[in-house]
């Protein structure tokens, strides 16, 4: 997700595209969840290694509570758009206001689809993940807010996995729960425990309250305890742009071979790299020297993202030199987002251009061509 207020580093033809889409389709109904770990690779319910492809779907976070694009096509429509691009897998945000307040969702961001109307948040999202286990794409549930709003800043409350409002007892009890929800849609494949911590979060650390790895054991045993077989993606300190420390103060949950760390890569504020050597040796230091430690846990990029066009300045060479850093590393990915349109938020517009979407305003096509051909050109295959 693009930040206003800080750099981040992690500093981590028609018929052509049909066919390369046809392809990668394929291997999406070859996958048979639930998945596990196996080493640095994550592997299905048959042992076939699996390179999770994923884009990210919001709006159960933000100020709608509800998914964009709902409210320009079809749910079907959508899905099939998703299909489509090739990818096996989707990240969707929710808050911890949705999930607790569970509000009828407006009218108007739904007007699309009319068998939503009127009808609350939970109920539409059981409807989302049902269509996307329907068409055989893989869902990672992700804690991305407390309070439903825009993220990211040091000022807006969310920084950690709790606050005044949603205290830690909320937060382990809401996992209990969305983890129940879907315990028996075995396309559910996943759950990121938190997105992007900041405002003090550190891994380990003198201030108990604030020690991130202990609290990420505590929410990831909360949801193994009710699902077992989910994925459990822990993410980093930092905007989830630094794992230091992570080799020497491993996480381990009572359910065996189910972990992933989940760097996210956006291109720095206020840097260019000169180079890809230079671009590889800051993210090795930063999160890509996990691909080699041991306790061995495999690594997802659960977020990483460039403008539409490409024409974003030095963006763009990072985005290019980024894509060749994920095929050269094998890694697995999630591009943010595939919203065409914004929701209501801080420093947002309802209904204006998502200018970071893969999918158009409408919803109805590509409307990051470039950008697409970029990410068809990482492997859609099982890891080496």
């Amino acid at each position: 997700m693009i930040r206003s207020l800080r750099s981040c580093l992690f500093l981590f033809g028609a018929l052509s595209l049909a066919m390369v889409s046809m392809a990668a389709h394929g291997q999406q109904m070859s996958v048979e969840p639930p998945l596990h770990t196996r080493g640095h690779q994550i592997v299905d319910a048959a042992n076939h290694s699996v390179r999770l492809t994923s884009v990210n779907w919001y709006g159960f976070d933000q100020k709608e509570f509800v998914v964009g694009g709902l409210d320009h096509a079809p749910l079907a429509t959508i899905v099939s758009e998703i299909v489509a691009l090739g990818v096996n897998s989707v990240r969707l945000p929710w808050a911890n206001e949705t999930l607790e307040h569970n509000p009828v969702v407006r009218d108007y961001a739904v007007k699309a689809n009319p068998q939503f109307k009127g009808k609350r948040a939970m109920e539409i999202m059981d409807a989302v993940v049902a269509a996307l286990a329907k068409a055989h794409v893989m869902v990672i549930l992700d804690n991305h807010m407390s309070r439903a709003d825009w993220c990211c800043s040091e000022k807006d409350g969310n920084g950690l996995w709790f606050n005044a409002e949603y205290p830690e007892s909320k937060w382990l009890a809401d996992w209990r729960t969305i983890a129940g929800r879907y315990q028996h849609e075995r396309w559910v494949i996943g759950a990121d425990l938190r997105n992007e911590l900041r405002s003090g979060a550190a891994w380990g650390g003198a201030d108990p309250k604030l020690d991130w790895h202990a609290a990420a054991e505590r929410g990831g045993n909360a949801a193994l305890a009710v699902n077992p077989r989910l994925l459990i993606m822990v993410e980093s300190p930092d905007y989830s742009t630094n794992f230091a420390g992570f080799d020497k103060l491993p996480v381990r949950l009572k359910v065996a071979d189910q972990l992933v760390y989940s760097p996210h890569a956006y291109a720095p504020s206020d840097h260019v790299f000169s180079n890809y050597e230079e671009l590889k040796q800051v993210y090795d230091a930063r999160a890509g020297f996990l691909l080699h430690a041991e306790p061995a846990v495999p690594l997802w990029v659960g977020e990483f993202g460039t403008c539409q066009t490409l024409k974003c300045g030095a963006n763009s060479d990072w985005f290019r030199l980024f894509v060749r850093y994920l095929k050269e590393n094998d890694l697995a990915w999630s591009y943010w987002p595939l919203n065409g349109t914004q929701s209501n938020g801080e420093g947002r517009k309802y209904d204006t251009v998502e200018t970071f979407g893969l999918l158009s305003p409408d919803y109805r096509q590509v409307g990051a061509p470039i950008v697409v051909e970029l990410l068809r050109t990482i492997e859609n295959q099982p890891p080496r």
